[in-house]
């Protein structure tokens, strides 16, 4: 529900409740280093008087305990116009529980819920609380798992790039921690056989190659058109993006494990990345992205939002820097399945606020995500 606050009024944060919901993926999937069959999505609701925000991330049921039990006393009872000092407080009171990981996504959905929360309480689309820089957001198709087969991949591709108009996708490589690189290659050859030479080619690697392997792939990747090489390597090795950025023409991706804004700053210093990637749902909600945003910007590059599209978009539009959102297969299954007010990717943007809902303009439909839940 939504109230227009009255001039003068000072809301406050009255309630905090979390919930996980998991839900088998349509197949079984897996990227360079890691294989998964489930996804669970964190959703977070903050309530002022009669009006709800919601905020999510995705990752371990616990997740929404933690929430529950640790963020909700924080946030209680503060201002619900001061969402930079509620994730302060939360930054805080975190300290000794370890903030990466678990306990950074539970402070994101929360800051999400409150920025959200904020939006209702006025009466704005989320867009115009954070103001624009653009009234589209392009993105690009994410999938092409490693356990898809040929004509599964071709399937996913031609559906994005076809059926939809989204003119950038994106397909998974690195298979077996790098040990299947001929059929990496294979992969790549057949997806831009499939999308043709119009359309936008990226890979992502999720860390499973060595360096001296990710240089020899780049190379191969150049050859086919491929314009981002998403984490070749660890994304905490810091000083191998950097070598293998030297040494290859493709643009180097990383940033989705930021869990703090410092860990931005190390790796824009360390020359790391052609474009830095940052995920809403895990650095500390749209409070933190928006500033590695303006980090990014002050070293000359552009950001990308990871995953979770619909929680990323109203801040997407608000920076200048933007070069695209992750129109992520799994979460985007999710997010059309269990919210109300979903996107429409077709032509390859999206259009946060353009129907001048309030806040970011979902809601969670209860009675289909219930049934899933698991915390």
């Amino acid at each position: 529900m939504t109230r227009t606050a009255a001039p003068g009024d000072v809301p406050s944060v009255d309630e905090v409740e979390a919930a996980a919901y998991t839900l088998a993926t349509d197949t079984p999937e897996a990227d360079g280093t890691l294989e998964w069959a489930k996804t669970t999505l964190v959703v977070v609701h903050a309530r002022s008087g009669t009006t709800t925000g919601l905020g999510y991330t995705y990752g371990a049921p616990e997740t929404a305990a933690y929430v529950r039990g640790h963020l909700a006393p924080v946030v209680g009872a503060r201002s619900a116009w001061d969402v930079p000092g509620a994730n302060e407080a939360m930054t805080r009171a975190v300290r000794n529980d370890g903030r990466p990981g678990l306990v950074a996504g539970a402070i994101s959905a929360v800051d999400i819920a409150l920025w959200d929360l904020k939006a209702r309480l006025l009466g704005v689309p989320l867009t115009h609380l954070l103001g624009r820089s653009r009234p589209q957001v392009p993105v690009y198709g994410s999938g092409g798992f490693t356990t898809y087969d040929d004509r599964r991949q071709e399937r996913q591709l031609r559906r994005w790039v076809e059926d939809q108009g989204i003119p950038r996708v994106k397909i998974k490589i690195g298979e077996s921690w790098g040990h299947a690189e001929h059929r990496d290659r294979d992969r790549v050859a057949k997806a831009r056989a499939t999308i043709g030479d119009a359309t936008e080619l990226y890979v992502d690697a999720n860390g499973g190659y060595t360096v001296k392997q990710a240089v020899r792939m780049g190379r191969f990747l150049d050859d086919q058109g491929v314009g981002w090489f998403e984490e070749p390597v660890s994304s905490d090795d810091l000083d191998g993006l950097a070598r293998i950025r030297s040494a290859t023409a493709v643009d180097v991706a990383a940033g989705e494990y930021g869990y703090t804004l410092a860990y931005f700053g190390h790796m824009l210093r360390a020359g790391a990345v052609d474009c830095l990637q940052a995920d809403a749902t895990r650095c500390g909600g749209l409070t933190v992205w928006l500033r590695a945003a303006a980090l990014a910007e002050a070293f000359g590059l552009d950001v990308s939002g990871h995953c979770a599209p619909h929680a990323h978009a109203s801040a997407a539009a608000a920076v200048p820097n933007l070069r695209h959102l992750e129109w992520f297969h799994d979460h985007v299954r999710l997010e059309s399945l269990w919210f109300d007010g979903t996107l429409d990717p077709t032509g390859g943007s999206i259009s946060p606020g353009a129907d001048g809902s309030p806040g970011h303009g979902l809601t969670l439909k209860s009675a289909d995500a219930e049934p899933h839940r698991t915390g």
